[in-house]
């Protein structure tokens, strides 16, 4: 059994890394649930509300609440589905793709210097791990 303070170390720094990088965004008041939606209909593609509240774990009131934001500033936008009238496609618009893009951007370019700044040995550690916890975020 792993000792405790590993996974604790690990919660920690994995939370840290992950706060300052959400923090890249192209626009900063966005709430990460809204961009979570935003970059999931970007990379995935249309989808239902049902679908997309599914997808990423949260209730269908509280995603049309975030779809509506969306929509309203003009990054999502919303059209008949063909084969059933009384549901609506999300979609991702230009501009709510060019935000994404964007956020990604700003991330890596974050991200990007400080692994430079690591020995080669470190960022072979970090490559390996990367591994590791992609197959535990899939527990």
């Amino acid at each position: 059994m792993p000792d405790s303070s590993l996974a604790t170390d690990l919660r920690i720094a994995v939370n840290r890394l992950s706060r300052t990088l959400r923090a890249q965004k192209a626009d900063a008041s966005m709430p990460d649930a809204h961009f979570s939606a935003l970059a999931r209909l970007h990379r995935e593609g249309a989808m239902t509300l049902a679908e997309l509240s599914r997808q990423d774990g949260v209730t269908p009131p509280s995603m049309t609440k975030s779809v509506a934001a969306l929509v309203e500033r003009g990054l999502v936008s919303k059209c008949g589905h063909g084969d059933d009238r009384r549901k609506v496609l999300l979609s991702a618009t230009p501009a709510g793709s060019a935000f994404v893009e964007e956020t990604r951007r700003r991330r890596d370019d974050w991200l990007t210097p400080r692994l430079g700044a690591l020995t080669l040995d470190e960022r072979r550690t970090l490559a390996a791990a990367t591994d590791v916890m992609r197959r535990l975020a899939q527990q």
